[in-house]
């Protein structure tokens, strides 16, 4: 069996194709995402980002942007909950009865 050598972009645009049919557009911009490769020198931004920094302060700056900025208590969201759901029975559309049929 002779198979003819077709060129790289063309099968490139098919598998794209296919990956999108079959997985999405966002997975498939993910999949192909994790072969592309970066540019620019980290190890030398890196040294210019954290020029004055310690590790410790690094982990500090970590473990305070991952806290909540402010506890939320449980009845507050509670509270603010039964708010949008009333807003939104008031907004919402009746259910669809037919006339004439029980």
């Amino acid at each position: 069996m002779v198979m003819e050598v077709r060129p790289l972009a063309e099968i490139t645009t098919e598998a794209l194709k296919v990956l999108y049919k079959e997985i999405g557009i966002v997975n498939t911009v993910r999949f192909i995402n994790q072969f592309t490769t970066g540019y620019g020198d980290y190890t030398q931004e890196r040294e210019l980002l954290f020029v004055d920094m310690t590790l410790d302060s690094i982990v500090s700056e970590i473990e305070r942007k991952r806290r909540p900025s402010r506890p939320v208590r449980k009845e507050a969201k509670s509270r603010r909950l039964h708010k949008s759901r009333s807003a939104e029975r008031a907004t919402a559309t009746p259910p669809f009865r037919p006339s004439g049929r029980t």
